[in-house]
């Protein structure tokens, strides 16, 4: 307790100035930093450059996320969702997905119309309707995308540097 009255105002003060240049909320990047001192376990022995540290490092996490991740409902060329023309490339993109999926060798197609499912069974629920075992869910998704990727580059040439077909 003598630890978070001691540092608590200096990671405030640290997350404050490095959540800004991170795009993250300040109170967001003081928690990450809490919980990894908590999962850490004994304090260290420099408490203050510790936190320093941790602070960096959770807002260079926190920068890489961003960079990586796509928020729902921001789909690239997407302006408005109400256009015509992006419902309709939706829905063709949707039904080649679709296709590709049914052409998929054995068990893929219903492993992934049930992973894709609106119902958003977990993997328990899912073994137990294909009747296999949760454990081997992970593998075979595996395999079932990387056959799924594979075919898909087969049909659709992917643009290569400055905007060239390979």
């Amino acid at each position: 307790m003598d630890l978070l009255k001691q540092l608590g105002p200096l990671l405030s003060a640290e997350a404050a100035a490095e959540a800004p240049a991170a795009g993250v909320d300040a109170a967001d990047l003081e928690q990450a930093v809490w919980v990894r001192l908590l999962e850490r376990g004994p304090a260290p022995a420099e408490p203050a450059r510790w936190l320093r540290r941790a602070v960096r490092a959770e807002a260079r996490l926190a920068r890489r996320r961003a960079r990586r991740e796509i928020p729902y409902g921001c789909r690239p060329g997407s302006a408005g969702a109400a256009e015509p023309e992006v419902a309709l490339l939706h829905g063709e993109e949707n039904r080649a997905l679709r296709s590709a999926v049914a052409r998929l060798p054995g068990r893929c197609p219903e492993l992934l119309r049930a992973l894709l499912s609106p119902r958003d069974l977990t993997y328990r629920e899912i073994a137990g309707e294909l009747g296999i075992s949760q454990g081997s869910l992970g593998p075979v998704r595996s395999r079932c995308l990387g056959c799924l990727r594979r075919m898909l580059a087969a049909e659709v040439a992917a643009p290569g540097p400055r905007g060239r077909e390979r």
